[in-house]
């Protein structure tokens, strides 16, 4: 499938692969997120949402110099007009990636170069997150312009990497590395920059390969269980069980376990 923008004017290039389609933040060198991106990026991520031909979600930046450094700060004053007040442009932020945490489809981001700001409060609200064993600076250094991250950066950083480690890389504007972040649980992999990409790609298809249905409902059960009691993470588990229980995946899957190969999920009935 062909780009559906054009690389030279376009904030986001989307392309698609079979079941996975890969979102490009395009301002290079520095890839920042912008006015017109993060307008583009909610009407994609809407899109997607309810597209049943996408199942994956690859999120990267243009080159491979940086993934982003983040919100263009001189847009600011333009962006809280816009919206009539910081407050409301901040909330189409949060808006946007709470949609993305809450996607009932794996979302991997590919971390490389730098990643600050709401370059790393994107990939935050991911599902999965691979950087570069090289390069890679990741941080929220909003302490240094006096004030503090405003994407939702300091609740999910805690929520993955612990108080200690949130509050060692906030206060103290601390960038790690790709190693550093995968010690403290930042990301999942680490892979020489040169395999990275393939690495996302491969990842993602395999995902993609999953049972939609069951894919959606572990997303559901795993992504709010931190705010949920055990009770009531077992319920939900429960009710996502009992929605996958009959279908066509789960029929197929059942079969190709009894006669020993691998399951063709997501065919049409």
């Amino acid at each position: 499938m062909p780009d559906k923008n054009s690389a030279e004017v376009q904030p986001l290039i989307i392309q698609r692969v079979g079941a996975v389609e890969t979102f490009i933040i395009n301002d290079p060198p520095w890839n920042r997120m912008g006015l017109a991106f993060m307008d583009a990026l909610e009407l994609e991520i809407s899109r997607v949402s309810i597209d049943p031909g996408v199942r994956a979600i690859v999120i990267r930046g243009t080159g491979s110099q940086n993934f982003s450094v983040g919100m263009d700060l001189k847009q600011l004053p333009q962006g809280g007009e816009r919206a009539g007040g910081l407050g409301a442009f901040f909330d189409q932020r949060l808006r946007i990636l709470d949609a993305i945490e809450n996607l009932p489809k794996p979302v991997i981001a590919v971390l490389y170069g730098y990643c600050l700001g709401g370059g790393l409060e994107l990939p935050l609200a991911c599902h999965f997150r691979l950087a570069a064993t090289e390069g890679a600076k990741m941080g929220l250094p909003e302490l240094d312009l006096g004030t503090v991250p405003a994407w939702g950066g300091s609740a999910r950083l805690t929520r993955c990497v612990g108080r200690g480690n949130a509050l060692d890389m906030i206060l103290r504007s601390k960038m790690i590395s790709g190693p550093e972040a995968l010690k403290m649980g930042l990301v999942n992999e680490v892979w020489p920059l040169e395999e990275l990409f393939q690495r996302a790609d491969a990842l993602a298809h395999e995902l993609a390969e999953k049972p939609s249905a069951a894919v959606a409902g572990v997303l559901q059960c795993v992504v709010g269980a931190g705010e949920k009691t055990l009770a009531e993470g077992i319920a939900q588990e429960r009710r996502a069980v009992l929605a996958t229980m009959g279908s066509l995946d789960q029929l197929e899957g059942f079969q190709a376990f009894m006669e020993k190969r691998k399951p063709r999920f997501n065919q049409p009935p």
